[in-house]
């Protein structure tokens, strides 16, 4: 039943809240450890009096995460860390049938878009999360009197911890943060196979291309770029990888993937996935060689990974052929396909990791953040570690909501292991 007094938003159509609840709960089925997580909370109310803003991608699984921590007696104030994300009947659920604050919608302007992410810092948070970087970045540049409040926020994407990583070493971040992203239960698993999968899922949606006996490159062989290269290698794809670190090359050459320079790799390639944190990864000298119908997409965090603005100002033509596929004729006479705008691919044409996965990076969150509350004083400004219990007990959790049992040491075994008396 939708809530009598609504709570600030702006979304973009109040009138889907039914719907997005429906998919609010089926992904809450796949979420048994954030399940239990929030059980508790309602309980201990650990959060009571406690503002937080969090700049997230809009989905069913991030609904479940803050609900979480409504249970948890927070005050929340969420906004989408991509405009592409944003599940339009979820924001209206979580406004009308929640009662958190949501300001997204999907596909708005880069001013909507820190419109909101200032709409959504206005409840003057105590703790942030974020997921890019951007909410922290906006509050050391243009909302600074609103530092002094803040005791401390979660970061969930590598490119998020890159940026809160230099920031850390150039002596600019002011409080915090945590890098969730950093935990095994997340990179491990929700960088790996959820963005292995959900990124395949968001090219064969736009395309519905086949994968068997094309060629595949990801450049960028990092957590993200091994589950996308395990996933379409699965698929029958030719893949190549192409990298700046020499160890992660030599990694993806040892795993049988053909390793080559990104120039060399363009001239082959049927589809192209940038997975790096950087920019300009697909750039003008690419776009050169590449074949005619080469399909390209990022599931980097930002857009900025292929250089979309070159297509816009040298294409002849341009036109929206498919779901979020946009095809670009240059001057001689090629045709070459990027999807999602070159946003987060898996978000911009599907709909993200599965909820699964994300039960562990937002269980990861969740857990952090209750920790944050009781250490933050503690804690000098700049980047820190989840605590390794944590991604224990998420992991332990996971593992039994999913049946499986494992092994415990013995006695002999743990002293064994706590003592360098022992010899062979």
């Amino acid at each position: 039943m939708a809530l009598e007094t609504v709570v600030g938003h702006e979304i973009a159509n109040a009138s889907l809240a039914a719907e997005g609840k429906k998919r609010i709960e089926w992904a809450e089925r796949n979420m048994p450890v954030l399940a239990q997580i929030k059980a508790r909370f309602e309980k201990e109310k650990p959060f009571a009096g406690v503002r937080i803003t969090a700049c997230m991608h809009v989905t069913t699984e991030t609904a479940n995460l803050m609900r979480a921590l409504k249970a948890g007696g927070a005050e929340l104030a969420l906004c989408a860390s991509n405009p592409l994300s944003t599940q339009d009947d979820t924001a209206a659920a979580l406004v009308h049938e929640y009662g958190i604050s949501v300001y997204a919608r999907n596909g708005i302007d880069r001013d909507g878009y820190y419109a909101h992410l200032n709409a959504a810092l206005d409840i003057k948070p105590s703790l942030v999360f974020d997921d890019g970087c951007d909410l922290v970045n906006t509050l050391h540049t243009t909302r600074t009197e609103l530092i002094d409040g803040i005791m401390g926020g979660c970061e969930e994407t590598t490119t998020g911890v890159i940026r809160l990583s230099q920031m850390t070493k150039d002596g600019a971040l002011k409080f915090p943060m945590i890098a969730v992203n950093d935990t095994d239960t997340k990179h491990m698993f929700d960088n790996r196979f959820g963005t292995g999968q959900s990124s395949l899922d968001a090219i064969f949606r736009a395309t519905n291309g086949l994968l068997a006996g094309s060629t595949f490159v990801v450049c960028g062989f990092g957590y993200c770029g091994k589950g996308v290269a395990e996933r379409a290698r699965g698929m029958g794809a030719n893949v190549i990888v192409t990298e700046i670190d020499p160890t992660k090359a030599l990694d993806a050459l040892m795993q049988g993937y053909r390793v080559m320079d990104s120039l060399e790799a363009a001239k082959l390639g049927d589809y192209f996935v940038t997975v790096t944190g950087n920019r300009d990864v697909l750039r003008d000298e690419h776009f050169a060689v590449m074949k005619d119908g080469a399909i390209f997409a990022n599931s980097g965090h930002f857009d900025i990974e292929i250089d979309v603005a070159w297509l816009e100002k040298n294409a002849q033509s341009k036109s929206r052929i498919r779901h979020q596929t946009d095809e670009y004729t240059l001057k001689d006479g090629r045709r070459l396909l990027l999807i999602a705008e070159g946003r987060l691919v898996n978000l911009g044409a599907a709909e993200g990791h599965p909820a699964s996965v994300m039960d562990m990076s937002f269980s990861d969150q969740a857990l952090t953040a209750e920790w944050l509350l009781k250490t933050a004083a503690s804690l000098a400004a700049g980047l820190h570690d989840v605590p390794t219990a944590i991604d224990k007990e998420v992991a332990r959790l996971k593992l039994a909501a999913m049946g499986v049992t494992i092994d415990s040491l013995t006695p002999a075994q743990e002293l064994y292991l706590n003592s360098w008396e022992h010899g062979s």
